[in-house]
């Protein structure tokens, strides 16, 4: 078996491994640690997250850098600051006993000036997100032109959240002679294209399937109403009472309304979001490390450098549109051998997603009912007991207390002891689920609309918040398109680069001739089929907060396709037109203003009239006068 003392490392370095107790190297580390070692070229590395990456780039790196040269040898960029400064952290750890080795972050949200003064020490080694590093790189507090090393950690996020831009321009600012090293979770079609545009004939390392989860994580989903997501989440927190995971939502208000839900109904909760302060934000995770908070609720940007290896369950409140997210965060569960679960409540319109995400994973996600009252019950009692079992007894510190219990409790069987014991927490859950409603069957009501059976497809088009996309205009735009009398439009979501959009299956042929035929805003669409059509089922209810967006004022007929253009808006069969109106002797020729009309007063009658003196004068009076002699 291969032990890290097996690597040809510096024996600082091996130090440092046998401290932070590195004894078997992870599957991607034995792969990738002897390889960097004996060579120079470029480098793609697919593994899951959480399976040591870090070191497995981070050993050879610090062990190839010559600290007799005091500028940058390597740039390590990532998506967010928080995984920032935990790779930073990691190295700092590495060469606790190479201290001339010098490990740099420098990240958004924090001072740029103590960054500055950081990169003016002279650090080998600089981490750091992509905005951060090019505005450093714009100013000359950061000169990357003698770098040896480029990794890209956690490569597919950095395209996700829209680095793109970032990562071409700091290339442009790199040498030609350097070794990239380029480690992903997933392979999405970006990574290929930033993978083949930068990288000169790669050795390829892969762990596993690089585009599966891993296979020691239960998946389960839960379909519910969209109304009742959050009971759903209770419920699953109540039937895990010692769960410690993260729960995954689209957006940081919703993060916030959640995690304040929770702690008011008495669940040791946070949220973890981009409106925190770099100190909050650091609060928080120390909580939540420490586990202090046992559900972390969170966006994906936020939660991207959180490392933390114990978790129990990652619940998905919202299924996500990109199977690759779904991996990314599945992967934070299950860590170092161990089990995990992750679950994500649906409601029925989510159906085509999660038929991707199985697709992608190849395995099936497991339908679950969510659980009922009399379930919960039962396992919160029996839990209670284990505790209570396993409780450690002060003896020393209650011994004096004991003859005043045993007399007060003395008058009651064992029996009733134990009854009146266990009621005492169990009471609390028995009151609150009595009588309560039972989510899954709720879900099996359809409404008559539901008849109507839809297929849908999701379509990517190349254009997104960047070229000034919204869900209004976008609905307005595929209306003008004309594809059918009409066509059901589902979920949208508009990523800085490109948009997610369901339209009806049905149509597919017609919606590609015509995004092929027109652009948006003068850009290109280049539309292809992202994911596989729903299931065949009739399409569920439809809440009234979620529903499917149209015209407000359909022209013509109610039961017209809400898909027609205003231009085919018809005539008004009622009153008349401006242009109707016989015109007035006053009026004028349009473009023209009108001259205001004065009625002549009559004979014997005197006005007033005061003489216009000019802009900040007061007017002049004028004589009174008769009509007569005007």
């Amino acid at each position: 078996m291969l032990n890290f003392t097996d690597f040809t490392l510096p024996e600082p370095l091996l130090r440092a491994a046998a401290q932070l107790n590195y004894i078997s190297p992870t599957p991607i580390q034995a792969s990738t640690i002897p390889w960097l070692l004996e060579n120079d070229g470029d480098l793609i590395a697919l593994a899951q997250t959480g399976t040591g990456k870090t070191a497995a780039f981070g050993f050879p790196v610090l062990s190839q850098t010559d600290i007799e040269k005091p500028w940058v040898q390597t740039l390590i960029l990532c998506p967010t600051r928080e995984l920032c400064l935990q790779i930073t952290g990691d190295f700092n750890s590495y060469a606790s006993f190479m201290p001339r080795l010098k490990t740099t972050a420098v990240y958004g949200g924090a001072s740029i000036q103590k960054q500055k003064d950081a990169l003016k020490a002279g650090p080998q080694t600089v981490v750091g997100t992509p905005g951060r590093v090019l505005d450093m790189i714009k100013q000359g507090a950061l000169k990357i032109e003698q770098i040896s090393r480029l990794v890209l950690d956690e490569a597919d996020e950095m395209l996700n959240m829209g680095f793109k831009d970032d990562l071409f321009e700091i290339m442009g600012h790199a040498p030609a002679e350097k070794q990239i090293l380029l480690f992903s979770a997933t392979t999405s079609r970006e990574v290929t294209k930033l993978a083949a545009t930068f990288l000169r004939e790669p050795h390829r390392i892969s762990e596993g399937n690089e585009q599966q989860g891993a296979e020691n994580i239960q998946h389960f989903f839960y379909r519910v109403h969209a109304r009742d997501k959050y009971l759903a989440l209770k419920r699953i927190a109540d039937m895990n009472p010692r769960i410690y995971g993260i729960v995954f939502c689209r957006t940081r208000t919703e993060t916030q309304e959640i995690a304040t839900k929770l702690q008011h109904d008495g669940y040791n909760a946070d949220a973890l979001h981009g409106d925190l302060s770099q100190g909050q934000r650091e609060l928080v995770m120390n909580r939540f490390r420490s586990k202090y908070v046992q559900l972390l609720i969170a966006t994906d940007v936020a939660a991207r450098g959180l490392d933390v290896d114990d978790l129990t369950h990652i619940i998905n409140y919202h299924l996500p549109m990109e199977p690759e997210i779904y991996i990314h965060r599945s992967g934070r569960t299950g860590r170092a051998g161990k089990s995990g679960v992750s679950i994500s409540i649906i409601h029925p319109r989510e159906s085509a997603a999660l038929k991707s995400v199985e697709k992608r994973l190849n395995r099936e996600i497991v339908y679950s009912p969510v659980p009922t009252g009399r379930e919960i019950c039962e396992k919160q009692l029996f839990n209670f007991i284990d505790v209570v079992e396993r409780v450690e007894v002060a003896t020393a510190e209650i011994e004096s207390f004991l003859p005043n219990v045993y007399k007060k409790l003395g008058w009651m069987s064992r029996e009733e002891l134990i009854q009146r014991f266990v009621s005492v927490e169990f009471n609390r859950f028995l009151s609150y689920y009595k009588d309560s409603a039972d989510l899954t069957q709720a879900t099996q009501r359809q409404s008559p609309r539901d008849n109507a059976q839809v297929v849908f497809k999701t379509f990517r088009l190349a254009v997104g918040r960047r070229n000034g996309v919204t869900k209004r205009d976008l609905m307005t735009f595929i209306n003008r398109l004309k594809i059918a009398r009409s066509i059901e439009i589902g979920r949208i979501n508009i990523a800085e680069g490109h948009t997610l959009i369901e339209l009806d299956g049905a149509y597919e042929s017609q919606i590609m001739k015509a995004f092929a035929r027109n652009n948006y805003n003068g850009e290109a669409i280049n539309a292809s089929v992202q994911t596989s059509s729903r299931d065949d089922s009739p399409a569920p209810e439809r809440e009234q907060k979620y529903a499917r967006k149209t015209p407000a004022k359909p022209y013509g007929d109610r039961n017209e396709a809400h898909s027609r253009s205003r231009d085919d808006k018809p005539e008004r069969k009622y009153g008349k037109t401006r242009d109707d109106k016989p015109d007035r002797k006053y009026r004028k020729p349009q473009g023209e203003k009108p001259k205001r009309a004065y009625t002549k007063a009559p004979k014997g009658i005197t006005t007033a009239k005061k003489a216009y003196a000019g802009p900040g004068k007061t007017p002049a009076k004028r004589k009174k006068t008769s009509s007569r002699d005007a």
